[in-house]
């Protein structure tokens, strides 16, 4: 990986002309008053003590461990894979609050983890989206508009970076805003954005507004793979499968680059994930569930180091699922994209 350059740091203007830009320099933002770092409590473990040591227990005396390790094994393979164009992974959901900005990032960061090549995470929800706090950003200067009005084919990947954040695991964050309210991120802007950095990244993972906006809808059908992320209730699961019979209705050949994710929300929703998988999995589509993870229902930044062991294994194998799918994608030819008209509303 290229070495980060740091964000307070004059951004390189290789190949670029300074008369596109249409109005001042950003200068660098706290994504935080500094006043609210009081606010933040210790970071917890995402398992108790008790399930850790149950967990050591049960590969004591049984024979599972084995299984397990293959399943991670398969699943480190499939993110790896080689591909020889620049593969982008939408996610989204039908409503605010389902842990979209939560899934983007641990995808950014397993993939960050797993892959050689570069891979950068997107933010296209510059209004309600975490994706910077979720991914340890502590500032911002350059958001995809602003990006979208000096970037350059003439440019290097070194010249690109330092417009980007670093986050962990060698991967890059493009903001979507610096945290303003009623911030936009228009079609043509994500375009130019989406168009233009494709050939410096081999994976790419967008956060998008939910559905039924724009950008989202766009994202949906032009990505290689698409990810759906469902609150683990059944009203979640109603509302998911009305946009997986829209995406069918698009052009059938989408549903099998489509994950559904599963997310829980609490330690015990009482939700019955067989009979909602066989729900959602419609059209090919793959359905796989996100537990309950104290780390992750606190909030802020993501440290992999306290992710319990279910939502590592959970993560890697959504990351496998959603490549083997933008990967297949490629290989199957792009589907037809149909008539881009809103899903049902909700």
């Amino acid at each position: 990986m290229h070495a980060p350059t740091p964000v307070h740091a004059p951004a390189p203007v290789r190949g670029t002309s300074p008369v596109r830009r249409s109005g001042p320099t950003p200068v660098s933002v706290p994504l935080m008053p500094p006043e609210l770092d009081a606010l933040r409590s210790k970071p917890r473990h995402g398992e108790s003590v008790t399930q850790r040591a149950g967990r050591v227990v049960r590969r004591a005396i049984a024979s599972s461990p084995a299984a397990e390790t293959t399943a991670v094994t398969q699943a480190g393979y499939a993110i790896q894979q080689p591909v020889t164009t620049g593969r982008q992974i939408s996610v989204t959901s039908i409503r605010g609050g389902a842990g979209k900005s939560t899934v983007s990032a641990l995808l950014a960061l397993t993939y960050a983890h797993y892959r050689a090549d570069p891979v950068l995470a997107v933010e296209a929800d510059p209004a309600l989206g975490t994706l910077p706090h979720r991914l340890g950003a502590t500032e911002v200067r350059w958001s995809g508009t602003d990006l979208a009005q000096i970037v350059d084919p003439s440019m290097l990947i070194t010249d690109l970076t330092g417009y980007l954040i670093p986050f962990p695991g060698g991967g890059w964050l493009l903001p979507g805003s610096q945290g303003a309210i009623g911030t936009r991120l228009d079609i043509d802007t994500y375009r130019v954005v989406m168009t233009s950095l494709r050939r410096y990244f081999a994976t790419t993972v967008v956060d998008c507004e939910t559905l039924p906006a724009e950008v989202a809808r766009t994202a949906l059908v032009t990505t290689q793979a698409r990810i759906l992320v469902c609150p683990a209730t059944p009203e979640g699961v109603a509302a998911t499968r009305s946009v997986l019979d829209w995406v069918g209705g698009l052009h059938p050949r989408m549903l099998p680059t489509t994950v559904v994710v599963l997310s829980h929300a609490a330690p015990d929703t009482g939700l019955d994930v067989r009979k909602a998988a066989e729900h959602l999995g419609v059209g090919g589509a793959v359905v796989l569930p996100l537990p309950y993870d104290r780390h992750l229902a606190a909030g802020g930044a993501i440290r992999t180091e306290l992710l319990g062991e279910r939502t590592l294994q959970a993560a890697a194998r959504i990351a496998a699922e959603a490549m083997n799918r933008a990967v297949s994608r490629a290989e199957n030819g792009r589907p037809g994209t149909g008539q881009d008209a809103p899903p049902p509303a909700r």
